[in-house]
């Protein structure tokens, strides 16, 4: 992928937001491809710049999107970059 900002490590996704995802038809690759190159999706400005911020200091990064109607997907990428991992924000 050209579009690449970070490595995301291992890639997870937990059995409940996999499921959901599943149940709605949704694959999980294109929201992992938008947080790899920094669309961080539905974050607040703040949030945003946190994680330019860690992209530059090495912190955990955290995007944020709609998968459907009703249905939101986080992906966390933590701080040394070797493991990402989708989940559903109530598994928070």
């Amino acid at each position: 992928m050209s579009n690449t900002r970070f490595s995301l490590g291992q890639l997870l996704i937990t059995a409940r937001a996999l499921a959901r995802l599943d149940e709605l038809g949704v694959s999980p690759a294109p929201f992992f491809a938008r947080h790899q190159a920094g669309d961080w999706g539905d974050i607040p400005p703040d949030d945003a710049a946190a994680n330019e911020e860690a992209l530059a200091e090495g912190g955990r990064l955290l995007s944020v999107y709609p998968a459907a109607e009703g249905c939101r997907v986080w992906i966390i990428t933590e701080a040394d970059r070797r493991l990402t991992t989708m989940l559903l924000p109530e598994e928070y």
